[in-house]
């Protein structure tokens, strides 16, 4: 049973979340886990202004994500940053390529879920993964997201992501703090309760 991992990241967070929502999949018995990323719109040269390019060199080694092959997976768990509260247009442009699949059904009754990050801690996350949903309801897919089971997005004592949406984590305006410990055992969560979902329907 293959669960995808299809995510964009442009200064390496969604990245080291994603990496560790693969973590938790393959804990589940029989799970082939899939790391993806869409492809990249924006051109080297505006890349190096934003002083991505460094960053992108840590996902070029990941194979580009192609949407004939989004209906083999049993499950798929999108990574997104937030841009202005919403999905970021990497991301948006490869969904809105996969008309043929809404046409179809093709990815009627797979598990769909999502995780992101934001600058700051009221930037968006939620908001981001909700809109996300959306799409994922349009295509028909069962959407899940982070159970409070998960008892790590109860925590006051440290400022953290993590929704009952899904998991999430908090990069600063400068993108200078990484995923914390918290964050990414939510990821990790996040990747076991998609794919034993998904393993119990297919």
């Amino acid at each position: 049973m293959i669960i995808k991992i299809v995510f964009y990241s442009m200064y390496g967070h969604i990245l080291s979340m994603a990496r560790a929502v693969a973590e938790g999949a393959e804990q589940v018995e029989g799970v082939q886990v899939q790391l993806r990323r869409v492809p990249e719109t924006l051109s080297a040269e505006v890349l190096k202004k934003m002083g991505a390019l460094e960053a992108q060199e840590e996902v070029k080694d990941i194979p580009v994500c192609t949407v004939e092959e989004l209906p083999e997976a049993a499950g798929i768990i999108f990574g997104t940053p937030t841009r202005f509260g919403n999905m970021c247009g990497q991301m948006r442009q490869f969904l809105d390529a996969t008309g043929k699949h809404w046409a179809s059904g093709a990815l009627i009754g797979k598990v769909g879920s999502v995780f992101a990050s934001s600058a700051t801690q009221h930037g968006g996350q939620e908001s981001t993964i909700l809109s996300f949903h959306t799409t994922l309801l349009h295509q028909g897919m069962l959407v899940v997201g982070l159970p409070y089971s998960f008892q790590g997005q109860m925590r006051i004592d440290e400022i953290t992501g993590g929704s009952p949406y899904g998991a999430s984590t908090i990069t600063g305006g400068e993108g200078e703090r990484l995923p914390s410990d918290n964050e990414l055992d939510a990821a990790r969560f996040q990747g076991r309760h998609v794919a034993s979902i998904a393993a119990k329907l297919f």
